[in-house]
């Protein structure tokens, strides 16, 4: 079930070259653009966004490369590239997809801001989500492994919110 949801996003690779390229974009680069969208907040208001940027990016490292690591050495599961035959748009190493380390991370991020700033957190929820279904067109990620990088990404960020009260 899980190949043909798969196969279903990926078939609309090579359609369109301006589709193609907001993908990569956005499957590459989009997770940057928020980083920077927060920075410009530090700017604005030093004082009142510096513990927000700081537990942001702390729970996203934690979710990532805490949670995600341990997750994947635990159970390798190859990428979709590997095993099939697919429209591959962005060379990725052949390294265990779940779950995907870009959705655990910017799902925390966003969800961390989200709990600050309803506006800017939706803004960054719906990014992250639309980088995290772009990493499944582009070829290197499974659809679960997206929904699992989510969970562990929004867990990461209500179980740090929780903590720090």
């Amino acid at each position: 079930m899980e190949y043909l949801i798969f196969e279903k996003i990926n078939s609309f690779v090579g359609k369109s070259v301006c589709f193609d390229s907001f993908a990569i974009f956005s499957a590459e680069y989009l997770g940057y653009v928020l980083i920077f969208i927060l920075a410009l907040f530090l700017l604005k208001n030093f004082k009142k966004y510096w513990p927000v940027m700081l537990k942001a990016l702390g729970v996203a490292f934690f979710a990532r490369f805490i949670i995600v690591e341990l997750i994947r050495f635990l159970w390798e599961r190859p990428r979709p590239f590997i095993e099939n035959n697919i429209n591959l748009l962005l060379e990725h190493p052949a390294t265990s997809s779940f779950p995907s380390g870009h959705a655990a991370f910017y799902f925390a991020f966003s969800t961390l801001v989200c709990f600050y700033n309803k506006k800017l957190g939706t803004f960054f929820l719906i990014a992250a989500l639309i980088l995290s279904l772009f990493r499944v067109y582009v070829g290197v990620h499974w659809p679960s492994d997206i929904l699992a990088g989510a969970v562990i990404g929004i867990f990461s960020a209500w179980l740090v919110r929780n903590i720090s009260k």
